[in-house]
């Protein structure tokens, strides 16, 4: 009967963590979300290949000293 109720408070234990750090990583997200999703967006435009992307301009460049 003591082994089920160690086991059962450690795994209170744990789920009493993880709902911590959940609530932490979701005002985390509602006070820097902002900025996260505009470092994000940047993120995809250079890796995404835009035409109008600093990453086009510098390859192209990159490609005309070859010649």
């Amino acid at each position: 009967m003591k082994m089920s109720r160690k086991s059962g408070q450690g795994m209170v234990e744990y789920i009493i963590i993880v709902a911590i750090v959940a609530l932490a990583a979701i005002a985390i997200f509602g006070v820097f979300g902002d900025t996260i999703r505009a470092k994000m967006g940047g993120a995809v435009t250079e890796l995404g290949g835009d035409k109008g992307s600093a990453l086009d301009t510098k390859s192209a460049d990159y490609l005309k000293a070859l010649k």
